[in-house]
């Protein structure tokens, strides 16, 4: 085994572990112990994530070209491996955000939107996550089969925010968003189609108070029907 490698068992020791926790536990161990015990001995974490920081970092993840867990024989995807990285340095939130807002590397933001949502609050995976829903980059999935399937970023966000499990990998459940906003945490979310929907509510009355005024009109025709007095 590498030194690498015998250096990460080390830090997923809990015992006698003093460093910053996550939810209340060593960050490591966010991810399951299968996966980790997986990823440590995985080529793509001894040579690929041996003595990275926060910028070098940037360079692997920019070099990635899909997301997902374990694949074919559970090898460990590099997105899983950077994940784990990102776990061990634990970046300063300004850093994850630019992660997640820079818009030339979407694996970067792919990977720091999983992030977010293994390691922040539930009241900040949503307000972090949310303006995501509106990112339509493609991306590709790998499969556990070993093959590739497409999606797209804000379908990725919207598993993050609404499934237990997401790239092989356990997540803290969230609350519903709707109690986080009765207990005044959130604001209530308001659709970016809300104003469509509006116009086309809109529309949908106008035209029926058109049909309604042209149902009848002055000389005493209704729906293309003339009608006159009995009389006579």
């Amino acid at each position: 085994m590498s030194t690498h490698a015998a250096d990460a068992r080390r830090f997923f020791d809990s015992r006698g572990y003093t460093g910053p926790q996550i939810h209340n536990q060593n960050p490591i161990h966010l991810l399951e112990k299968p996966i980790r015990d997986r990823i440590i001995t995985s080529y793509y974490w001894q040579e690929q994530c041996f003595a990275i920081n926060e910028a070098t970092l940037c360079d692997r993840a920019a070099a990635m070209t899909f997301i997902g867990g374990t694949y074919g024989q559970q090898k460990p995807s590099p997105f899983l491996c950077l994940t784990m990285k990102l776990l061990q340095l634990m970046p300063e939130r300004d850093v994850v955000l630019e992660y997640l807002h820079q818009t030339e590397f979407k694996y970067l933001s792919a990977l720091a939107a999983f992030y977010v949502r293994l390691t922040f609050n539930s009241r900040d995976v949503f307000q972090t996550l949310e303006p995501l829903l509106a990112d339509y980059r493609k991306l590709r999935r790998r499969t556990r089969d070993g093959g590739y399937s497409l999606t797209y970023m804000d379908q990725f966000v919207d598993d993050l925010l609404t499934k237990d499990r997401v790239c092989g990998t356990s997540l803290l459940r969230l609350p519903q968003r709707i109690l986080l906003e009765d207990l005044g945490q959130l604001e209530v979310r308001e659709s970016p189609l809300g104003e469509e929907l509006d116009d086309i509510d809109n529309d949908e009355d106008d035209i029926v108070e058109g049909d309604s005024r042209d149902s009848s009109t002055p000389d005493g025709r209704r729906n293309g029907v003339e009608y006159t007095d009995s009389e006579g």
